[in-house]
């Protein structure tokens, strides 16, 4: 196969080769692991905190539940999960980063958070889990940087018990033109010089940034959630649609 033919997919708003991928989101994330949660401070203005508490509140999690946390990062959702589900639970904290996955296992020990919280390096698009597991499966910010969201979406179906939900937090498209407008001054001219300010990484949130943009709408993922086989699949924009949390069933 020529050089020409090999298959490619996004990267923010270059062109690279699929395998390529993977290893470029692994450096942005190395890279940005130690300050990750000061920067989601700092970008969203603290709004963050309450669209994770929207997700923690839709979940419906309780006593005694298996959870999964995918790209769950430094350990936001996880460590309230944990709390949650209690003694007789499970919570999975899965990242496809070592760095990334290190900083929330440190965060939650600080935390107190100990016994019921498993840590696992585990690719979204081919979780090492047995189908049927999980009662309520979420991946917050980390869909838009898997390659093949179809994969993972299909993976995270499997993996869900009969009865169970997935929930996608996620940036997404403003639903108001002057919103739409005043975001992407924000996000284009304010968030890269930030990363460089904070983090001494202007490329990496500029990356950031471009793959919001890359990011399915909301019906598009509604859509790529159906064919996934969920069911009684919705959606709520938050912020304005900036940020929308989908929500689908397996029955």
């Amino acid at each position: 196969m020529s050089n020409q033919e090999k298959p490619t997919t996004h990267f923010g708003y270059q062109e690279i080769p699929v395998q390529e991928k993977v290893y470029r989101v692994a450096e942005v994330f190395h890279s940005v692991a130690n300050k990750y949660d000061l920067m989601n401070d700092v970008m969203s203005l603290g709004m963050h905190r309450l669209w994770k508490r929207f997700t923690i509140e839709q979940s419906g999690v309780r006593t005694g539940q298996a959870v999964l946390d995918i790209a769950g990062g430094t350990g936001d959702l996880a460590k309230e999960f944990a709390r949650k589900v209690g003694k007789t639970g499970r919570v999975v904290l899965a990242d496809i980063n070592e760095k990334m996955l290190a900083r929330g296992r440190e965060r939650l020990m600080d935390s107190g958070i100990v016994g019921n919280v498993e840590y696992v390096q585990a690719d979204a698009e081919n979780l090492p889990f047995a189908d049927n597991t999980f009662d309520c499966i979420t991946i917050a910010f980390g869909l838009r940087n898997v390659t093949n969201k179809e994969a993972a979406l299909q993976s995270m179906f499997r993996v869900l018990k009969p009865g169970g939900k997935t929930i996608v937090l996620e940036f997404s498209k403003p639903r108001l033109p002057l919103l739409n407008k005043i975001y992407d001054e924000y996000s284009f001219k304010i968030i890269p010089k930030l990363g460089e300010w904070i983090c001494n990484d202007r490329e990496s949130y500029q990356y950031l940034v471009e793959s919001i943009r890359m990011h399915p709408d909301q019906e598009t993922l509604k859509s790529m959630m159906l064919k996934a086989g969920f069911e009684d699949v919705e959606y709520y924009n938050l912020t304005g649609g900036i940020v929308a949390l989908h929500k689908g069933f397996k029955y």
